[in-house]
This record gives structure tokens, C-alpha cells and sequence, in this order.
């Protein structure tokens, strides 16, 4: 052993040692590579089935009495079980649990097949949707742009969106912005989600009774039958009509305002089981609906009300989705309180899953046939067979420790993080040729003289990336931070690790 350890030198056995760790980092102690079944991704926080226990993370490996060995069996089944319209018992096993479902429509879960590895992909190669934000007519500061995505997070919290990542970017000229990406969503969807303040007041006549946010409202009901839910529909001149009811409940010193105010009203003269005022709700200024206030609130501190709405469509289930809809979006303004800034949408962009699944393939079958090109062209120039080996898995493992230290620190790769893999290779490349050739200068010098030289081009080489490299974390909105901190890492590794041990590699290939 101790022969094996001298002959390798302690350098080689660092790199192999850094190589291992990285490999259980990406595969984990358990690799997926033959594991059965699907990954829920996404639940509907409002639907049936997170209610009866279908939930993010579960592993469906089967179905009533079938296996699940993948997406296609777990769309066949679920078409197939559902096809009827009717009620139907379902029941989903989990990889530690059974889950009975009572449904006669399909359950609204977003599946996925279970990752093999534990890296993880950004919006550019997931697919998805990312918006570019920042508040309309002031400039914030880096203060209250974390303050902003701290709400943000909360009101995408409450609309059960689970892949998400909201953070605070800036760029070059000092501006702050926040970055949202959620995968899987349409650019319409997250639009809709940030592209209003969601301002809630309740009035009563010109005064401003309680808002939307916990100051004001303490709780909000909700995927509560008894206490929110659709009440009516009805057929009208247009279609249909579907009222929906929810329960609210005020703090104190919104209760008492309250009081205070209906305390002032007259009995209504028409209708003298109520009070002369409605309460208007709004909605971003608009009025969402009038309530009547009963009179037996006259003055009275009632901390529990009542919230109402209505949806339309042209036909009966479009108005009830409409409704639905409409009842969760106000819901999650009472929980979460308008935004603290009006936003505009500086870049608003999507892209497909299926193209970064394309791209993620073209760019593993370009990068290995650079690397086997590389490496012939190599073996022609130095005319060493093993000078070529060593440079071909010198430079796959600065790939494989890139991807375990991603993995590690559970960075999502983008196509900026890619891009900056690419360079960190050709980077690599570079100075491995630099090696190469001050191994094969004249003899004046010894062979680790020769190294030591090579090394001290590589180092200033280094230094002069890194610093280049670093105003990339700010450029562009932070929008080329995945290849500033890629390229970083990735040559970072290089010097300290798989340069070094391929220093050691040519030496012994020389000597």
C-alpha cells in the first residue's frame, strides 16, 4: 500500500479522494438508477387531493393493484380510471404509505419521473417561466428589495407553488431588482401573479375599515367546507353565476374600528334589517362586491366576518371555476396584504422543457466529442499515448467535481452555468497544453523546475480570470451569475486540485 500511495503521490490521491466525494454528492448514498414510480412535484393547496393526502415529494409506485414504473403508466392508468365521470375509490401507493382517493375527476398533481441524480436544473433546461422585476416610479434599496421578496415568497407560498426561486438581484448601475422563477408555469400565469399590487380595503361609505395582511386580518379560512367554499350557482341573462363565502377574522383593533364606524349608521329605511352603509370590498381600487351589514352589528366588536364574491361564465363550470378562482386570489391578498410597491415586469420570459432536455443531450455529445478530439489531436502533437489518457480524465474529472460541488450547495445549473462549464474545460485544456510543453523543453532545466514554471503561468493566468469574472455577478440583473460562479468554481478546482495532479501525471510520464 505504502509502494501504491508513493508511486501516486499525494496529489493524485487528492484529486481521486475530491473525485469519489463528488460522485456520492451527485448520485447520493442510495443512487435512483433503478428506482420505479413517479415524483409529485406539485400539489394544489385547494384541490381534493392535497386534501386526502397527496402531497410534494411522495414516490407513486403504484395504483389500486398496477405498478408504476413511469410517467407513461402513471397518464395511462389515471385516463383510464377517470374516463367515466363517475365517483371512483383510487388508491395511490406511496413508498411508505397508501393513499385513498375518492374522486370522480383526475387528481390535480403535476408528476415527473424521479431524478437519477441530485443536481439541479434551473428554469433554462427544467422549463418554466422568469420575470424581471422591479417597482414602478422609485428606486429601491437592497433593504427593501429583500423586504419585497419576502412577500413575493409568501403570496406564491399561499397559491401552493412549490418550485419556485425568488431572490434579489442587482446590475452594474447600482439598481436592485427581483428575480422570480417558477418552473412549470406559463408567462401568463406569473403575470398574473405579480403584475398587481393586490390591494384589499374594506370600506364602509369613505372610511377604510380594515386590509388585507396580518395586521388587520389574523386568519383567513380556507380548504374549509364549513366555513368557505362556492354557496350558489345560477343560470343568468349571460350565462351563469356562482356566489362563493368565506370566513375572516379581524384583529382587535380592526374589530373596534369597525364598531366605531357601523356604531355612526342609520337603520336602512327600505330595508330596515339593515344598516344604512354596505361594506364595499376592493380589490386594487376596484369594487369587488357590496355586503349588507345586519343591524344586530350596530357598534358591536365582531371580530369573525363574512367575505363574498361571484364568478361568471358561459357555462355552469366556468362559472364555478371562475369563482373558485376568484375566492383564492382574494383569499391570498387577506393573508399576505398587498404588495409594498407596484411592480413592472422588466423581462418576462419562458421556455420548454422539452428544448432544455434537447439542449442538456447536445451539449454532453458536443462536450465529449471536444474532449476525444482534444485528446488525438494531443497524442499527434506530443506523440504519448498517456499524456492524452491523463488529459482526457484530467479534464472529465473537473466536470464531475464541478457538478458534485453544484450538487453539494444545491446550486441550480441555467444555461449561463453550462456556458461557464464550457469555458472552464477549454480553460483547462489551455493550461494542461501549457504543461505539456514546458515538460517537453530542453533538458537545462529538471523536470519539476519545469513544472514549477508551468505552474506560475497557470496561477497568473487564474488570477486574471478571476478577476475578470467577477463583475459578471452583478451584470445583466445577475442574470450571468451562473456562468461567473461556474467559471470561478470551475477553475478554482483546477488550480487546486486537478492541475496540480496532472503536474504529478506528466512528471512521472517524463521521468
Amino acid at each position: 500500500m505504502e509502494e501504491i500511495q508513493m508511486k501516486l503521490g499525494f496529489r493524485i490521491w487528492l484529486l481521486i479522494i475530491v473525485l469519489a466525494l463528488s460522485l456520492l454528492s451527485i448520485f447520493g448514498l442510495s443512487p435512483a438508477f433503478f428506482q420505479e414510480g413517479v415524483l409529485i412535484t406539485n400539489v394544489d393547496q385547494n384541490s381534493s387531493a392535497f386534501e386526502q393526502g397527496l402531497k410534494q415529494g411522495q414516490i407513486i409506485v403504484g395504483i389500486d393493484d398496477e405498478k408504476i414504473d413511469g410517467i407513461e403508466d402513471f397518464s395511462k392508468i389515471v385516463l383510464e380510471k377517470f374516463s367515466s365521470n363517475e365517483n371512483v375509490k383510487t388508491i395511490f401507493k406511496t413508498q411508505d404509505s397508501e393513499i385513498i382517493f375518492y374522486s370522480d375527476e383526475i387528481p390535480e398533481v403535476i408528476v415527473s419521473e424521479i431524478p437519477k441524480t441530485n443536481i439541479m436544473l434551473g428554469l433554462d433546461l427544467e422549463g418554466g417561466s422568469r420575470a424581471l422585476v422591479q417597482a414602478q416610479e422609485k428606486k429601491l434599496s437592497s433593504s427593501e428589495v429583500g423586504d419585497l421578496v419576502k412577500v413575493i415568497s409568501n403570496r406564491l407560498d399561499v397559491y401552493g407553488i412549490a418550485d419556485m426561486n425568488v431572490r434579489s438581484v442587482s446590475d452594474l448601475s447600482g439598481d436592485n431588482y427581483v428575480l422570480i422563477e417558477i418552473a412549470g408555469a406559463t408567462p401568463k400565469d406569473l403575470e398574473e401573479l405579480i403584475s398587481k399590487q393586490g390591494k384589499f380595503e374594506a370600506k364602509i361609505g369613505n372610511e377604510t375599515v380594515f386590509v388585507g395582511g396580518d395586521k388587520d386580518v389574523t386568519s383567513v379560512c380556507r380548504n374549509d367546507a364549513t366555513c368557505a367554499g362556492i354557496d350558489t350557482c345560477q343560470k343568468s341573462e349571460t350565462g351563469y353565476f356562482c356566489r362563493f363565502k368565506f370566513s375572516i377574522f379581524l384583529s382587535e383593533e380592526a374589530a373596534n374600528k369597525h364598531a366605531n364606524v357601523t356604531g355612526g349608521l342609520e337603520i336602512n329605511v327600505e330595508n330596515p334589517e339593515y344598516l344604512s352603509e354596505k361594506l364595499d370590498l376592493y380589490l386594487d381600487d376596484n369594487l369587488v362586491d357590496s355586503l349588507f351589514i345586519g343591524k344586530g352589528l350596530k357598534g358591536r366588536v365582531e371580530t369573525q366576518i363574512v367575505i363574498s364574491g361571484s364568478g361568471t361564465g358561459e357555462i355552469q363550470s366556468e362559472a364555478y371555476e371562475d369563482a373558485e378562482k376568484s375566492m383564492h386570489k382574494l383569499q391570498t391578498v387577506l393573508i399576505t396584504g398587498s404588495l409594498p410597491y407596484k411592480l413592472e415586469i422588466v423581462k418576462l420570459d419562458t421556455i420548454s422543457p422539452t428544448l432544455g432536455k434537447e439542449f442538456i443531450k447536445s451539449i454532453f455529445l458536443a462536450g465529449l466529442a471536444a474532449l476525444i478530439a482534444v485528446s488525438i489531436v494531443v497524442f499527434f502533437r506530443y506523440k504519448k499515448f498517456k499524456s492524452s489518457i491523463a488529459l482526457l480524465i484530467t479534464s472529465i474529472s473537473e466536470i464531475i467535481i464541478i457538478l458534485g460541488v453544484a450538487s453539494f450547495i444545491e446550486w441550480n445549473l441555467d444555461l449561463p452555468s453550462i456556458a461557464g462549464i464550457l469555458a472552464t474545460i477549454g480553460t483547462g485544456i489551455d493550461s494542461q497544453i501549457i504543461i505539456l510543453d514546458e515538460a517537453k523543453q530542453g533538458m537545462f532545466l529538471s523536470i519539476k523546475q519545469r513544472m514549477k514554471r508551468a505552474f506560475a503561468i497557470i496561477l497568473g493566468t487564474y488570477f486574471t480570470a478571476v478577476v475578470a469574472l467577477l463583475p459578471l455577478l452583478w451584470a445583466g440583473a445577475g442574470l450571468l451569475k451562473g456562468f461567473a460562479i461556474t467559471t470561478i468554481l470551475g477553475i478554482s478546482v483546477g488550480v487546486l486540485i486537478t492541475r496540480p495532479a496532472f503536474t504529478d501525471m506528466v512528471k512521472r510520464i517524463e521521468e
